[in-house]
């Protein structure tokens, strides 16, 4: 008898949602070509969910927010690809990114994959920002325990069949991120990254105050500003970087005057 064909790995895209009925379309539709459209909703009161389900994902709607980990866990939970991706409702697979995410999957590689963003801000690309940021998003998903962490969620692997350490990759095409649309939307969004920020220093035993506030969102924006080519990039770029900076200052500032009750007053 002929031999049968090698399985072909498996593609499991998860998505967190919470209102994004605004930008959700464009995510799920970029990544249509996975084996698993997986979507764990916290509870959207808009079309968020209506609309996944019209794109053909999976929906489970969890509105007992509990943190980005325990969501992330609950992504995994229903997660059947031998792949994980995943995939933030404000990003976008461009078709080379695609292509390559593809191509991992064709080679059976084990491991943990980074991804960096192109960075769209205010309507506009920031073509001349040097977006530096790695961040874990492709696992070969019997590799990925689970994630923990009250704050900001950190992954658990298990080691290789050796007892290696899972090798960590970075992916060459870059992550459609579209980071702020409005001034509005980015006003709102300060406060839920300051708390979190604010609350992993907490955590971490860190102490707060307004001059280091000062310092740390000082520095950030002439790194973001100068070193990483904000400033040519237009207005859009100038309110990127401002954005950024206030984050780094309020977070200071939070942990002095709001010691305590930070892990608390996280909000989604």
């Amino acid at each position: 008898m002929p031999e049968s064909a090698p399985r072909s790995a498996t593609l499991t895209v998860a998505v967190l949602t919470h209102n994004e009925a605004q930008r959700i379309e464009a995510c799920l539709s970029s990544a249509a070509f996975a084996d698993q459209l997986l979507v764990v909703d916290s509870g959207s009161d808009d079309d968020t969910v209506a609309i996944a389900h019209r794109l053909g994902a999976e929906v489970h709607s969890y509105p007992d927010w509990q943190g980005f980990a325990v969501q992330r866990n609950r992504l995994l939970q229903h997660a059947r690809g031998d792949y994980v991706f995943f995939l933030d409702a404000d990003e976008v697979m461009t078709p080379a990114f695609a292509e390559e995410l593809r191509a991992i999957l064709r080679s059976g590689a084990q491991g943990v994959w980074t991804i960096r963003w192109r960075m769209v801000a205010f309507g506009s690309e920031l073509r001349w920002f040097r977006a530096q940021t790695r961040i874990e998003r492709l696992f070969t998903r019997a590799l990925l325990v689970r994630y923990s962490g009250a704050v900001h969620e950190q992954a658990a692997l298990r080691p290789l069949p050796d007892g290696s350490a899972p090798l960590r990759r970075h992916m060459r095409a870059r992550l459609l991120h579209y980071s702020r649309s409005t001034v509005r939307g980015s006003l709102q969004k300060l406060t839920q990254y300051v708390m979190l920020g604010a609350a992993k220093r907490e955590e971490a035993g860190q102490q707060g105050g307004v001059l280091r506030g000062l310092a740390s969102g000082l520095s950030m924006f002439l790194r973001l500003y100068l070193l990483q080519l904000g400033f040519l990039c237009g207005g859009a770029g100038f309110l990127y970087c401002l954005f950024v900076a206030l984050e780094g200052f309020f977070r200071y500032a939070a942990l002095y005057y709001d010691r305590g009750t930070l892990t608390q007053r996280v909000i989604r």
